[in-house]
């Protein structure tokens, strides 16, 4: 037996695990060991998905707000940063929102990413022929709409929530969002690149949607269409939402004055 162990070695062989003893199936971290799988991956990306769509579906509603006047759209903003007072400073529970949206973007962008590699490594080659299975436009465009969302991100936080870009000097308030956001919403061709970007979500939210119940395990085939018509509905609902401001701006319906 020692020989050939010996042996064993020397061929570059490794000895069999002791009885009883299974090494790497059961890391010391179960959520590494979770990660690390395709379907911890895919449970990842639709976790953090339902948080972002439910930020979406809140976001796209105080947006709404604007068309009440600049006086309730600047008090739902100031209440934004005032909620948890005095229990919390000022802003503290709007910053932790932002920490967990910014966490939660984080995580669904690199799950995606690590899914595509695992799917190029499997399928290194490209198909001779398409496969017959019928997919929409939202689902071949994922990763391109994504890439989108992110640079539109990066741009709209250094717009619209920091005035570092988009505005002349002294032109932005941290006081006035209403004035922020018919100021910033002037100019044409950020107005172009904010409808742009808004049916790159429609787009991402109509298969994403699909997908994200379909991995938690809410679909089925009995409600399948209905949910299917379910995510293509709210896509478009939140498309529509989001392009009415810069719209409204544009067409003069929102005017500079307060």
């Amino acid at each position: 037996m020692t020989q050939q162990l010996i042996s064993d070695r020397a061929m570059g062989l490794k000895e069999p695990a002791p009885a009883g003893k299974s090494r790497g199936l059961w890391p010391g971290n179960p959520a590494a060991a979770l990660w690390r799988t395709t379907v911890g991956k895919k449970a990842v990306m639709a976790v953090t998905g339902a948080i972002l769509v439910g930020f979406v579906i809140a976001h796209m509603a105080g947006n709404l707000k604007i068309f009440l006047g600049a006086k309730p759209f600047n008090d739902y903003a100031l209440f934004l940063r005032t909620v948890g007072e005095p229990l919390f400073p000022y802003s503290v529970l709007l910053w932790i929102a932002r920490a967990v949206l910014l966490t939660s973007a984080i995580l669904h962008i690199w799950a995606a990413v690590e899914l595509t590699r695992i799917n190029w490594a499997a399928r290194p080659r490209s198909y001779a022929v398409k496969r017959s299975r019928a997919t929409t436009a939202a689902a071949l465009t994922m990763r391109y709409s994504g890439v989108l969302l992110a640079v539109f991100i990066v741009y709209h936080l250094l717009h619209l929530t920091l005035g570092a870009v988009g505005f002349a000097p002294g032109a932005f308030s941290h006081d006035s969002v209403y004035h922020n956001v018919v100021t910033g919403f002037s100019a044409w061709f950020v107005s172009v690149f904010y409808i742009l970007a808004m049916g790159g979500l429609c787009l991402h939210l109509d298969h994403g949607i699909w997908s994200m119940l379909e991995t938690l395990g809410l679909n089925n085939t009995r409600i399948s269409r209905g949910l299917r018509l379910l995510s293509r509905l709210g896509a478009l609902l939140v498309f529509l939402g989001f392009i009415a401001v810069p719209i409204a701006v544009l067409a003069g319906w929102l005017g500079p004055k307060e």
